[in-house]
């Protein structure tokens, strides 16, 4: 959880100040760790850029690897290991993006500066990512050896590696996100504000800073610049194109996001159908295509009233030993709910629906949220979205279809507006796929506009694709909040897509002659026409009918851009066939993942280790004979290793946690080795009272008493010493006799 990490890097900053730069510095050192009521005012040790930390588990080997300071030796081990973060050498940025897209690669340089060179450590690479970040792949280089990680389907070993003290590291990251749209201006973010104590200590060492943007809006309008974060220079613009370049040596690393904002010079709404054909290296071998929609400055802010909602969620149990994590994921979640609940209109109508051993319903009927009715909501939220004590929550988790029907009877009369039902849950449920039937047979031939169904999954023991697939089949959206840190963040953006829809129940129709079309997955086989005809409902549902150009995509990576969102689609089907066809689609997904460098399910992540071997005798006696050609020597060529392999899948949900009440956040607790509980029992008794102990600490402490307090306890340490002597004597002397 993020207050654990927090907590772990706090220990590193305060272990860091034991290390010695010398007199002659150009940085102040690493800041001194706030107090809790500081830390709650608002500031935190998460990371808003990429960071590398050095992982501490011996404190004693925190040193500068240049010039030892000899300190004192440390007693004990800090359990959990302590976060160092590493100090930065350079940094750059280089972003593609492609209409909502973006395609980021950061490159940068740290130096493991406090670790002795004699000792090594393991490190750790955190990677905030903006809106719907997806990691793509990371390379790492160090002295004579470099990793990158690959997607495979099979399973094998892992093991670790450590990196010595004084080592540079150079590392690619490569991650793919969204950008958000309102009110007809796209924006880019992307954490990048480095903290202070990353910024390398001394005078000499350039730190140099670059950061390179391409923007293809697919529209081919012009494209107007309204902010940026950094000082970029324009160095391209086109129809539908911009490029910009920032390139400095800086004396201190960025202190805020990289932020750009841009709109369309497109008054109407605007849009076009990209084609895709498909490459010698695709595993699908139909074509894809892509369709977007832009509202257009007429359209901006006009959007299709949301006047009645209905939110559910899953109370959470917890037996004795998880209270306090339980009472903290539902703070969150009813801290998130109010903040929502606050933002909805008067005219709006809306109720609260809890399901656990029971449903509690706060009304029987569609409230108006007025002032009073969203106070009341609160307080009956409040009382009754309580920790419960059950131990067997398997069947009253079943009361989602319940819930669910319950819903759409509620919602049923909506004409003039989009009912939507948000259901929130971090369990899993019997027969999901049964319930997914049932709220298909729900939500079909309904006569009126059909409630949109938005979900949300809170932590791991939920099954995220039944949810998505309640989702599809209520034209709505999923989202997940992996930890209880990110519940208000995800539910607000669930409710701000809910409430942004300017085009409802978008259908294609003139697609009869066009061969194996999936609209879900945009892939289809044959001919597509030259226009594609999309058809809508307005804010004012009028019935809104637009012809779209048809255009090959020759400089958009549709099929890179969509693959993600096809993999989980594809994943989302698999689960729910549940038949014949499920290896075929496994199979498939697991190709396309690893092609796509995307996650999935079906795919595990290995980090390869390839080692630089030395020169061989033969490239050596060549360049002795030629030495003026450098590029002639040939390293030996090694086999690659396999360092690191795990599954990076979210899973189809836990029964069994579900079942015992696992909140969120929780997980199996690691039972220690029976050398490691030793250790700690010989050596961190100190290190528990003070957190880290040292001889520095003991020498401090004698200094500071007085000389009689001094005496006193000289005296007692020899009369100690004297009676272990004495109880020595006497047992041997005993023994003499008995022998």
């Amino acid at each position: 959880m993020a207050e654990d990490f927090e907590a772990a890097v706090e220990d590193g900053l305060r272990l860091s100040r034991r290390i010695y730069f010398g007199k002659d510095r150009a940085v102040a050192p690493p800041p001194k760790p706030p107090l809790a009521m500081e830390r709650s005012a608002g500031h935190s040790y998460l990371p808003a850029c990429p960071m590398l930390y050095a992982v501490i588990a011996n404190p004693e080997i925190v040193d500068n690897p240049d010039v030892p300071s000899y300190q004192p030796h440390v007693h004990g081990r800090c359990d959990p290991p302590a976060l160092i973060p590493l100090q930065m050498n350079g940094i750059s940025l280089d972003v593609d993006c492609y209409l909502d897209t973006a395609f980021v690669t950061v490159s940068a340089s740290w130096r493991v500066h406090c670790v002795m060179s004699s000792r090594s450590c393991d490190c750790r690479l955190a990677v905030p990512m903006g809106e719907q970040g997806s990691i793509l792949g990371v390379e790492v280089e160090v002295p004579r050896k470099s990793y990158c990680t690959q997607l495979i389907a099979v399973e094998n070993e892992s093991s670790t590696e450590k990196i010595d003290g004084g080592t540079n590291i150079s590392v690619k990251l490569r991650w793919s996100q969204k950008l958000m749209y309102h009110d007809g201006q796209f924006t880019l973010n992307i954490p990048f504000n480095f903290p202070e104590y990353v910024i390398p200590a001394g005078k000499k060492i350039t730190k140099h800073e670059k950061i390179q943007l391409n923007v293809n809006s697919g529209s081919g309008t012009e494209i107007f610049c309204k902010t940026m974060s950094h000082p970029l220079k324009e160095r391209l613009r086109q129809a539908g194109k911009l490029g910009f370049l920032y390139e400095s040596d800086v004396l201190s690393w960025s202190s805020s996001d990289f932020e750009f904002t841009y709109t369309t010079s497109s008054i109407d709404t605007y849009g076009t159908v990209l084609l895709n054909p498909t490459s010698l290296l695709d595993v699908d071998r139909r074509e894809m295509f892509c369709c977007y929609l832009f509202p257009g400055k007429k359209q901006s802010g006009k959007d299709i009233p949301v006047r009645s909602s209905v939110f559910g969620g899953m109370l959470c149990n917890a037996n004795a030993q998880r209270t306090v994590t339980a009472c903290m994921f539902l703070s969150r979640y009813q801290k998130a709910l109010f903040a929502e609940l606050a933002k909805l209109d008067p005219d709006d109508l809306f109720n609260v629906i809890a399901f656990n051993g029971e449903t509690y319903l706060f009304s029987s009927s569609l409230e108006p949220a007025s002032a009073a009715a969203i106070e009341n909501a609160t307080q009956w939220i409040i009382l009754n979205f309580v920790a419960g004590g059950g131990t067997n929550i398997l069947h009253p988790l079943n009361q989602n279809l319940l819930f669910t029907c319950q819903a759409i009877e509620m919602l049923s009369d909506s004409r003039s507006s989009i009912p939507i039902i948000f259901l929130i849950t971090d369990g899993s449920v019997e027969d999901e796929r049964q319930i997914c039937d049932i709220v298909k047979s729900q939500l079909t031939n309904r006569k009126n506009v059909s409630p949109r169904i938005y979900t949300l999954g809170i932590g791991i023991f939920c099954n995220h694709y039944f949810l998505r697939m309640l989702a599809i089949l209520g034209r709505g959206h999923h989202n997940a909040a992996v930890d209880v840190d990110s519940i208000e963040v995800q539910l607000g953006r669930l409710f701000a897509r809910a409430s942004s829809i300017f085009l409802a129940d978008i259908a294609f129709e003139n697609v009869d002659e066009i061969d194996d079309l999936e609209n879900l997955n945009m892939i289809y086989r044959g001919t597509f026409p030259e226009t594609l005809k999309v058809k809508g409902i307005l804010p004012d549902m009028s019935i809104y009918s637009v012809d779209l150009k048809v255009e090959d995509a020759k400089e958009t990576p549709v099929r890179k851009m969509l693959a993600k969102q096809e993999i989980e689609l594809l994943t989302t089907e698999a689960w729910y066939s549940d038949n014949k066809e499920l290896k075929e689609k496994v199979l498939l997904i697991a190709n396309m993942s690893v092609q796509n460098d995307i996650f999935s399910e079906y795919t595990h992540v290995i980090l390869l280790e390839t080692e630089r071997g030395k020169i061989s005798a033969d490239s050596a006696t060549v360049t002795k004979v030629s030495s003026k050609d450098d590029h002639n020597k040939k390293e030996e060529s090694k086999p690659q290793k396999i360092l690191l392999l795990h599954n990076t899948g979210l899973g189809f949900g836990n029964l069994s946690a579900t079942a015992e009440n696992i909140s969120p956040g929780v997980g199996v607790a690691k039972l220690p080795e029976a050398a490691e509980v030793f250790i700690r029992g010989a050596s961190n008794c100190c290190g528990k009272l003070c957190n880290h102990c040292c001889c520095m600490c003991c020498v401090q402490m004698c200094s500071s008493i007085n000389d009689q307090c001094a005496i006193l306890l000289t005296q007692l340490c020899g009369a100690l010493a004297c009676l272990g002597c004495y109880t020595c004597c006497c047992g041997l002397c005993c023994g003499g006799e008995d022998g």
